[in-house]
């Protein structure tokens, strides 16, 4: 018998949000953790790992009887295309991320008869700011925005389940994560990192590479992971929807400085570079890099993979006036969920932790 009051499952353990539910729910005292994930990844002592393809639905199937004493679920797993903006608003990925949420959700009910809440994650994409322009703020009232997405698909399977099932739904939508993962198709720190790392052992300043200044937001992994329990514990949070942002603005040419500075560089004057393209031709410098400093032997492909062209895209590479795009965090805060975290403290935190890990240089 599980000595635990909740089993929770966390889908896509190994990427950044995941990664840090993963590590915020085995710290609590009451939660068994299952981390489902197609490869392994270390984790903290207690977490079970669950080894799984979410796109095969005959291995779910499979699988239920593993799954019979999981009482929540946070869905963090994402299919991502090699392109990986035009990806968005590609039928193929569409269909495969709709597949993965069904087939677990299949598997649940055969086995999970105790599941009584499930988080799915979406994001910025839900207000069409990779269409056009997002009010700002960004609501969670607002009509849903007219464009084909998988978040769609997803929240529309559980809205059609949920009134026949015991269990309750919460969408969160965090912003621009921040977090540690490797090979996440949408990490910017490891590529920011690893971009700085490059420029220093050119020899040159850490210019800056986007476009033109604008406000953004930003959402630490940690903060989700904590939203993503409140959104587990608490009946105010039942089939609702929360935008998740640490609650304060983001200008990334105002924290650039202080991203230099960590690596002992000058920030030097802007100057716009396609990360997507530049950065691969530098694996040569990268190895240089992973053994002067002794970090893990990984390639910059490995690492960082499709995260150059979302960070092309969240620093504004080729644009001279972005629009802004900021999330309003005030309804989960109404709702009982105060905290916060400050965007550049954040920044901070998650390369120094790639750095304690071996995977940045200091």
């Amino acid at each position: 018998m599980n000595p635990k009051k909740h089993t929770i499952l966390i889908a896509g353990a190994s990427g950044v949000v995941g990664a840090a539910a993963v590590e915020h729910f085995a710290a609590l005292p009451d939660w068994q953790v299952l981390a489902l994930s197609r490869r392994p990844s270390p984790l903290p002592e207690g977490v079970r790992h669950v080894s799984l393809d979410l796109a095969d639905a005959s291995a779910c199937t499979a699988a239920s009887p593993s799954l019979s004493e999981v009482t929540h679920v946070l869905f963090a797993a994402l299919y991502e295309l090699p392109e990986l903006v035009a990806g968005w608003r590609d039928p193929r990925q569409m269909a495969v991320n709709e597949a993965m949420l069904r087939n677990l959700l299949d598997a649940l009910q055969m086995g999970a008869k105790g599941l009584r809440h499930i988080s799915l994650m979406q994001g910025t994409k839900a207000y069409g700011g990779h269409v056009e322009p997002a009010p700002v703020p960004a609501k969670e009232r607002s009509p849903r925005h007219r464009h084909e997405n998988f978040y769609w698909l997803q929240e529309d399977m559980l809205r059609e389940r949920q009134p026949q099932a015991a269990w309750t739904f919460t969408v969160l939508r965090p912003q621009l994560v921040f977090g540690y993962a490797i090979g996440s198709p949408m990490n910017i720190i490891a590529a920011i990192g690893a971009y700085a790392a490059v420029q220093r052992e050119l020899g040159q300043p850490l210019a800056f590479p986007g476009g033109g200044r604008y406000i953004n937001a930003a959402s630490d992994s940690r903060l989700i992971a904590g939203a993503a329990e409140f959104a587990a514990t608490h009946e105010v949070a039942a089939n609702e929807t929360y935008n998740v942002v640490n609650g304060d603005m983001l200008v990334w040419q105002d924290v650039w400085g202080s991203i230099a500075d960590r690596f002992g560089m000058k920030p030097g004057e802007a100057e716009p570079m396609e990360l997507t393209t530049a950065m691969p031709e530098y694996e040569a410098v990268w190895k240089r890099i992973v053994a002067k400093h002794d970090l893990r032997p990984l390639t910059l492909q490995q690492m960082i993979g499709s995260s150059w062209q979302f960070t092309d895209r969240a620093v504004a590479y080729g644009l001279a006036n972005p629009a802004d795009s900021v999330l309003s965090g005030i309804k989960l805060r109404q709702h009982g969920f105060a905290d916060c975290v400050d965007t550049e403290d954040s920044i901070h935190h998650w390369l120094a932790r790639m750095q304690a890990e071996r995977l940045l240089p200091r």
